[in-house]
């Protein structure tokens, strides 16, 4: 099936003003370095003794250049968190005196692993890179394309897996090299722990204050080492970006609302996730004593928790969090399990972005959500045509007795859409998001800009749709990489030059006009301000305003 080349936006029959000409790049401060390209069969790996040797706090490590960038891979920025460091903030790994080898990725956060590739479609499709697991994950890896001292950018990649799952290079679309290249700047990602080991709020059962945020803390202790190392790297620790994806967007907000944080970054891209305040802090202690009861164990005995294999573990916390559902109910919480605490001391209780005075005021923010986070229909033909009564069926169980209403407004909206577009919208939908976007503009102190991703790659017959994940690869200029994402070629350069180019001068100015984008106004809720990023892209007023109103 050949993709169409015809904004999406424009083809469910909603009219998009303002398609705009691209305007021209901003000039990078610092010239990266200069490169010969290899010709025929000339080398473009290079590691060795003295090749790619870079100091830091706590001893030099040595990595390698791969096509003009210098790679650091697993490089330690906390210490093993297992025994007594488990439930505990993070602490600082121990010095080396023999030059380390940076040559491979860190271990993953321990995470349930089995069967994480029982399905052949999302693994194929998501490529999916796992390494060893292990307690001992505070690992980070560095792109650079010097080890000089011109203070680049700094990029910092926080992996989604909705603080549960995944790492820092799950998918070959999060590497840094393209992007520390083009925009000549420094690409960070990292692990951190995760999950039940990484959020138990043990606080009420006799555990640190800290423990159902350590998980969170191991990043800003990531966040601090960029700020103590980078400039070994090139980089310049007094312009640094976060950038997360789906759980990692969550973590981007749940960050600018954690006091430690404060300074240790200038600006923040949350793409198809973010949140708006912590885990409810009554419901994170009671589920932490329920953990206790589950294991055996009374109160206090924090020693004995720290003992038991980090996968028996796992599963004892989430037979608690089953045990927990009614209180989840009865607090009205929207979901149970381990993240982030809004605790009122390492993370801001209740509504984020209240405070216009906050640290996280000054910080411009980017958003981005897909089309199509949730497509019903990738590897099903048989959804192609379905019927408007049929989709108000299949979200009843979401939006119970309101989805006649809701699949109405959208196809009033959207007046050209297919009913399985529609589903795929409804479910997709960008509440959350305008949500966030509301609340940071309130703040009335940085920028705020949005964006809604509806890029369609030609695979599956067409049945991918601009789905969850899919836009990583472009802001990365990874395009070429994540072939199993885009199908590769000019059609997705071409528009992941433009994304890539302005999400490049973001990190450097904090405004992303000029990378070849038309011009993108920052958001403001009278207008809803939103960059439709397609072949076409075009800046438009809330396209979708109307339809959510039968969401609320």
């Amino acid at each position: 099936m050949k993709a169409s080349r015809r904004n999406f936006l424009q083809s469910l029959g909603v009219g998009v003003a303002g398609l705009g000409v691209s305007a021209p790049s901003i000039a990078s401060a610092a010239t990266p370095p200069k490169q010969t390209k290899p010709s025929g069969d000339d080398q473009v790996l290079f590691v060795g003794d003295t090749i790619a040797v870079a100091n830091t706090e706590y001893g030099k490590v040595r990595g390698f250049i791969l096509r003009g960038i210098h790679q650091f891979l697993g490089v330690p920025y906390g210490a093993d968190t297992s025994g007594k460091n488990r439930f505990m903030p993070p602490q600082k790994p121990a010095s080396w005196t023999d030059i380390r080898p940076a040559l491979w990725w860190g271990n993953s956060a321990p995470q349930i692993m089995e069967k994480r590739y029982a399905n052949p479609y999302a693994s194929f499709v998501d490529h999916w890179n796992y390494d060893d697991v292990s307690e001992d994950c505070l690992k980070i890896n560095v792109w650079t394309p010097a080890l000089d001292s011109q203070k680049r950018p700094v990029v910092v990649w926080l992996h989604g897996g909705g603080f549960v799952n995944g790492n820092g290079i799950e998918q070959d679309g999060y590497h840094g090299e393209n992007l520390s290249r083009l925009g000549n700047l420094v690409f960070c990602s990292l692990n951190h722990r995760l999950g039940a080991l990484g959020y138990t709020n043990l606080k009420a059962a006799g555990g640190h204050a800290a423990s159902g945020n350590v998980g969170n803390l191991d990043m800003v202790a990531a966040l601090e080492w960029v700020k103590t190392n980078i400039a070994n790297f090139g980089g310049d620790p007094n312009n640094v970006t976060i950038i997360g994806q789906s759980g990692g967007g969550a973590k981007v907000t749940t960050l600018m609302n954690m006091p430690s944080a404060k300074g240790l970054f200038h600006k923040a891209v949350a793409l198809s996730g973010s949140s708006l305040a912590g885990v409810n802090k009554e419901y994170s202690e009671k589920l932490g004593m329920k953990v206790l009861e589950e294991a055996g164990l009374k109160a206090g005995a924090i020693e004995k928790l720290q003992q038991i294999p980090w996968r028996e573990y796992i599963d004892i916390a989430n037979r608690a969090t089953e045990k927990m559902t009614d209180e989840a109910k009865r607090l009205n919480l929207q979901r149970g399990g381990f993240s982030p605490v809004g605790d009122g001391t390492y993370m801001t209780e209740g509504a984020f972005f209240r405070d216009p005075n906050h640290f996280s005021a000054g910080i411009p923010l980017m958003l981005c959500t897909t089309f199509h986070e949730m497509n019903p229909n990738r590897t099903d033909a048989t959804l192609e045509t379905v019927s408007l009564a049929d989709v108000k069926e299949k979200i009843k169980p979401r939006f119970g007795d309101k989805s006649g209403d809701i699949v109405d407004a959208y196809a009033k909206n959207f007046p050209k859409a297919r009913p399985i577009e529609l589903w795929a919208l409804i479910v997709s939908n960008r509440k959350n998001a305008v949500a966030a976007a509301d609340a940071k503009a309130a703040q009335q102190k940085a920028p705020v800009y949005v964006a809604w991703f509806g890029w369609q790659p030609p695979l599956f017959d067409g049945r991918m749709r601009a789905f969850h994940c899919d836009d990583i690869c472009f802001w990365f200029y990874n395009t070429d990489l994540m072939l199993t994402h885009t199908g590769g070629g000019k059609r997705p350069r071409a528009l992941s030059e433009k994304m890539a180019n302005s999400f490049i001068n973001f990190c450097k100015t904090g405004n992303p006009n000029g990378g070849g984008l038309p011009n993108w106004k920052p958001y403001t809720t009278q207008n809803g301000e939103t960059m439709i990023l397609d072949d076409a892209p075009a800046l438009t007023n809330d396209p979708d305003r109307e339809a959510r109103k039968a969401l609320a």
